[in-house]
């Protein structure tokens, strides 16, 4: 039975908004492609429990945030002067949708209406820059839960986590803040399903930091890796992080490098390099595993095309079965 995966994108050459594809979890074989919502640039995506659809989106000339129901038709827009949102989430057990906004360096939040529109609560902009040419302001691009329920955000531009604790009404209180390498420029972020683990992406230096996470948004550095070959000196430019179900192994994204780096979660939660595999396509934004665990698929910004790869469970590595998909300025995949 076919599985439907969705791709969010930028609209600068050849797409036209939010696509949907059949997955087939038998062959490993993407089908169907299909424009689902017209939006401009709706480069992150998420779905509430409910299934309506939650993107990056704009109006008027004015960024923010779209709201679309469960059939995609679209119900609300909410957008200020200025840059969209970098990315969206959603938590069902309060009713809310945060964002993060890029060039504005802010974490937002937005009231799930009964009928599935949004309505913004609050905000935060964060304050600083780092030492890299890419730092000279705040970054926010990561806004989601902690497994304790804590909004934490990523800023690359400060190399900051920014740790808040939530009301029901979406208020937002900053509890802590943990602090990066220097240049590091911190983009995402995983838990582990049983350790209290989290991986966390930098974009700039393209490594992963492991880091203790004891809760109440407390954070303590165990161990940073490179993404990338010893001996590459190229640029470094790091995107997606993603763990298998059973946390046994983490995946991450190159983009410049164009490659998926394979990773084993040994016994302490510290990680080993497996191997190093081409996307087959240039700049791998994101990507992400099959519900049975058993593919990884790769989206690509600037090749219009999606990578399937067979996923072996018992040694993390990946098998490359198609590159040839047909998906225009592909930045997010999700299944639902």
């Amino acid at each position: 039975m076919s599985q439907t995966i969705y791709f969010g994108t930028y609209t600068k050459k050849e797409s036209k908004g939010i696509y949907k594809a059949q997955f087939d979890p038998e062959t490993g074989a993407l089908s169907q492609l299909e424009l689902v919502a017209a939006e401009p640039n709706p480069t992150y995506i998420a779905f509430s429990e409910k299934g309506n659809l939650y993107s990056v989106g704009a109006e008027e000339g004015k960024g923010g945030i779209a709201s679309f129901t469960a059939d995609f038709l679209p119900l609300n827009h909410v957008v200020e002067e200025g840059a969209p949102l970098c990315y969206v989430s959603v938590d069902d057990k309060r009713q809310l949708v945060y964002g993060a906004n890029y060039h504005k360096g802010q974490v937002l939040v937005y009231k799930l209406e009964a009928d599935g529109h949004l309505s913004f609560v609050d905000q935060d902009t964060h304050q600083g820059s780092g030492p890299h040419a890419n730092q000279a302001s705040p970054h926010t691009h990561y806004a989601d839960l902690t497994p304790d329920q804590y909004l934490i955000t990523c800023d690359l531009g400060t190399d900051s986590l920014h740790v808040y604790d939530v009301s029901e009404e979406g208020k937002l209180t900053l509890i802590n803040q943990y602090q990066t390498t220097p240049g590091a420029g911190p983009r995402h972020l995983v838990f582990h399903p049983h350790y209290k683990t989290a991986y966390l992406i930098n974009e700039l230096n393209a490594t992963i930091d492991v880091l203790f996470y004891d809760g109440m948004g407390e954070f303590e550095h165990f161990q940073t890796l490179s993404t990338l070959p010893s001996d590459y000196d190229g640029q470094k430019w790091a995107s997606a992080i993603k763990l298998s179900t059973d946390g046994k192994f983490l995946y991450a994204s190159n983009r410049a490098h164009n490659s998926i780096a394979v990773f084993k979660v040994v016994a302490d939660g510290s990680l080993e390099l497996i191997e190093i595999v081409p996307s087959q396509g240039l700049n791998p934004r994101d990507f992400t595993l099959s519900p049975d665990q058993n593919y990884l698929i790769v989206a690509h910004q600037d090749s219009p095309n999606a990578t399937v790869f067979k996923r072996d469970s018992a040694s993390g590595k990946l098998t490359l079965l198609s590159d040839d998909f047909y998906v225009p300025e592909a930045v997010c995949t999700v299944f639902h």
